[in-house]
């Protein structure tokens, strides 16, 4: 409740709202009756969360390191744009929102080529998700920018030029991974798996969950889940009888159906009773790699481990140059094809 005493030329109010504004709102008003009004109505936005525009102190966020901290803890961008964000703190953290001009984002496209080397594709994704986070800025009131320098740049923008590939000492380009599952190769790698023996030039790796694995290997020849989708799944997220795999939360952020083909159901099938045997029920998770902790380092984590995991199988099946997302390749390649390549073994 705001406080509010007679003065000599008129009525002061004071708003104080603790972990929500920074200091105390004084208002003086010479007729009683509107600041009454005018406080009763900022309160009650205030208990919502929301700060009137016109009682909002000035923006103390004047570099980029300032807006992206800001901007991830408002905004909650997706992943992705994070870990492109973290680098961008590291190597422009420094510099004042005020600075971003067409030359200066034209400066830091050429660094990234000609110093850092960065492929197109990264370039991309690093300009990207600045542009994003500054559209937030703007409209938080932030920063101005009436040209948006990131959002007005030339098609091509991130292809090198002679004069950058002379500099960086070659062009880098995008490469397209058209690698896919090739005859034989789903089967010597179930072969693998089941064996649950990885053979190293050192000593042999037991695998942790053989059969996990598999049933993880065949969801992604078969659904064309992305790893991340499949790792994080809960029990109650498959519906055997619908022959369906519910994603809460995509990559792209949207929920999604995922139909199951006869072979993935039959290696769902096998796995959940498994897991009911072990007594796994309700939100447990599927999978034993992942413990719930939907933070980012703990996603990232286990992506990385399941698909250094991966790549040493492929290794010792032999399939040379094959990558987890491969799988997924294949099987929207077959979904597009509508002829099933592979069978449960």
């Amino acid at each position: 409740m705001a406080g509010k005493r007679q003065r000599p030329n008129g009525w002061e109010y004071v708003i104080k709202r603790a972990g929500l504004l920074d200091k105390p709102i004084y208002l003086t008003f010479a007729d009683e009756k509107e600041g009454d009004a005018f406080v009763a109505r900022t309160e009650k936005l205030l208990d919502k969360g929301i700060i009137p525009t016109e009682l909002r102190a000035p923006s103390r966020i004047e570099t980029i390191a300032d807006l992206v901290r800001e901007y991830e803890r408002d905004a909650h961008p997706k992943p992705k744009d994070r870990a492109a964000l973290g680098t961008i703190i590291k190597a422009k953290g420094s510099a004042r929102l005020t600075a971003i001009t067409a030359g200066w984002v034209d400066d830091w496209i050429s660094e990234m080529k000609r110093l850092d080397k960065l492929a197109p594709a990264t370039i991309r994704a690093k300009v990207g998700a600045l542009a994003r986070c500054t559209d937030w800025g703007m409209r938080k009131g932030h920063l101005v920018m009436p040209d948006h320098p990131l959002r007005t740049l030339p098609d091509g923008y991130a292809q090198y030029t002679k004069t950058d590939a002379a500099l960086a000492g070659g062009a880098r380009v995008d490469v397209e991974r058209d690698r896919r599952l090739e005859p034989g190769e789903f089967e010597r790698i179930s072969t693998v798996i089941v064996g649950g023996i990885l053979l190293r030039k050192q000593r042999p790796l037991t695998l942790d969950d053989p059969k996990g694995l598999w049933c993880l290997f065949v969801l992604a020849v078969e659904s064309a889940m992305r790893l991340r989708e499949m790792f994080t799944l809960t029990l109650d997220q498959i519906d055997l009888g619908k022959r369906t795999v519910f994603l809460d939360k995509t990559k792209n952020g949207d929920k999604r159906q995922v139909p199951l083909s006869s072979v993935a159901v039959q290696a769902l099938t096998a796995y959940l009773e498994i897991r009911a045997a072990a007594g796994a029920k309700g939100r447990d998770v599927m999978f034993p790699w992942w413990d719930g902790d939907a933070s980012p380092v703990k996603f990232d984590r286990t992506s990385d481990y399941l698909s250094k995991l991966f790549i040493g199988i492929f290794e010792a099946a032999k399939c040379p140059g094959l990558k987890f997302h491969d799988l997924r390749r294949t099987a929207v390649r077959n979904m597009r094809c509508r002829r099933p390549q592979y069978r449960r073994q």
